[in-house]
């Protein structure tokens, strides 16, 4: 059982390769997905090993990171940690515009289930009007995104746009709880809280599935320094600027020594505080830059 819930923010600053480990297209290392939207999204397994490796990267002591996380599994000490992550999902999306360089691209299905996870940790999200728009149709509260005849151009693809009063109300609190504080975000949180888009979810669907970013990799051999034929292959990762949400629970520690107990709140309070120090790296391809996210924690 656990006594202390909050949401989690996650905000991409850099590409992030989670990996699905698995191909059935023509991209060899795809991200992950979920199985019902296609949506991507970061399994709550990663977003906790993440952490962990934050923690001793940070110097944090090895039977404080067991306590939390849970011992490794080759110790005879074993016992469940007092940490959980849910999956990720998606909230906002960034796609190419022909105005104001891109737009944070969001759809009713993508805010009615942030909104459900929200209230599920108890954080007020009752400003959210979840709005209903048809396909080829789009919601905007920033006129400036629009060409001739109120159109929006997205990619390759144009929109009949409508405006909505209720998505300003809806895009300020997103903007207000999804990304951090500070400066260094400001332009970021304006741009989000102007430029969020509603699209149906058909036409969101597609981008969240065609819109990512694809690289292509060579093979180097190691001895002659060139690339191995056959060496070509695609990686797929989510681009920066993507926002996603997911739950995180705690409970007391579970080791039944009763000098190890810590209660819940001072779990949340050490995961909180170590999710908000600055960058978190998730996923792989960690060599390259790749997998720098920043969390905003909600409800802790």
């Amino acid at each position: 059982m656990f006594e202390k819930q909050a949401a989690v923010f996650l905000y991409a600053v850099s590409p992030v390769h989670m990996g699905a480990g698995s191909a059935v297209g023509v991209i060899d290392n795809p991200i992950q997905r979920e199985r019902h939207t296609n949506h991507p999204s970061f399994a709550g397994s990663g977003i906790k090993g993440a952490l962990r490796h934050g923690f001793r990267a940070a110097g944090g002591e090895q039977a404080r990171i067991n306590l939390l996380f849970g011992p490794e599994s080759q110790t005879g000490d074993l016992h469940a940690g007092a940490v959980s992550f849910g999956d990720a999902q998606l909230v906002a999306f960034p796609v190419r515009s022909l105005r104001q360089g891109y737009v944070y691209a969001t759809c009713p299905q993508a805010l009615a289930r942030a909104k459900r996870l929200l209230s599920l940790v108890n954080v007020s999200s009752t400003d959210w009007a979840i709005p209903s728009v048809g396909e080829g149709e789009c919601l905007v509260n920033n006129p400036k995104l629009l060409g001739s005849g109120k159109l929006l151009h997205l990619e390759a693809f144009e929109y009949q746009a409508r405006a909505d009063e209720s998505l300003r109300t809806l895009a300020r609190d997103l903007a207000e709880k999804g990304l951090p504080k500070g400066d260094a975000y400001a332009f970021f949180r304006q741009k989000l809280a102007d430029d969020l888009v509603v699209l149906s979810d058909t036409d969101f669907a597609y981008f969240a599935e065609h819109a990512t970013l694809v690289e292509p990799h060579v093979r180097i051999d190691s001895k002659t320094g060139t690339a191995v034929e056959g060496g070509l292959f695609y990686t797929e990762n989510l681009p920066p600027e993507t926002l996603l949400l997911a739950p995180l629970m705690a409970s007391d520690t579970r080791s039944g020594k009763a000098g190890d107990l810590m209660k819940a709140d001072a779990v949340m309070g050490e995961i909180t505080s170590m999710l908000q120090r600055g960058v978190l790296q998730i996923g792989g391809d960690a060599t390259t830059g790749r997998g720098l996210v920043v969390a905003s924690v909600l409800g802790a």
